[in-house]
């Protein structure tokens, strides 16, 4: 048995009869204690979409914050793979884990540039000039370059000059929808990035 000293008697019976004249007051803090916290993904948007990194097409859940306030920018703070996706089944590499940092990084580039013939420098395109630029481009090429018959007469209706690589995320009938595009432009040159 310990020596318990009288002081020492007194101090744990005021603290126990504080206690128990508090809790029979109504003041008890086994509610504070036992509250959970509240879960961080409680009040985000959940997004679902397919990981950039390869051709296997992870699907991932984005979660962000932001209400579409007009001041409020929303901000992407979790990504994990998603588990009713029949690719991953949930689980991500080690490349698709950090997509956040990719998310976030200052070196990711956000919008189209183009760089002149022998020129060093960048400059900012909008997505409507990127994309009319492409369009003229391939069209000029392909009305310059199109082969419609052979020497012989042979019809093959081909475009040699330019090729196509497609997307390796891309699922199965986006690939397909690509595909034919491309050979009705008459592309023999035509790879998917999955390859590479």
């Amino acid at each position: 048995m310990t020596d318990l000293s009288r002081r020492d008697f007194l101090k744990v019976t005021g603290v126990t009869l504080v206690g128990s004249s508090l809790a029979a007051l109504g003041f008890s803090p086994t509610p504070a204690l036992a509250e959970v916290r509240q879960f961080k993904l409680a009040r985000a948007t959940e997004t679902r979409n397919t990981c950039t990194y390869c051709s296997v097409a992870c699907g991932i859940l984005l979660y962000s914050l932001g209400d579409g306030a007009k001041n409020a920018q929303p901000n992407i703070f979790h990504i994990e793979g998603d588990p009713d996706h029949p690719v991953n089944r949930g689980t991500l590499c080690p490349k698709g884990a950090g997509l956040l940092d990719i998310v976030h990084s200052k070196t990711r580039l956000l919008h189209p540039e183009y760089r002149a013939p022998g020129s060093d420098q960048w400059q900012r395109l909008s997505w409507d000039d990127a994309l009319d630029r492409i369009a003229k481009l391939m069209k000029a090429d392909r009305d310059a370059n199109f082969v419609q018959k052979t020497a012989d007469g042979k019809t093959v209706n081909r475009w040699l000059t330019t090729g196509m690589l497609a997307a390796s995320a891309s699922s199965n009938e986006t690939a397909v929808l690509t595909q034919k595009v491309v050979r009705s432009l008459g592309m023999l040159a035509f790879d998917n990035q999955a390859r590479v």
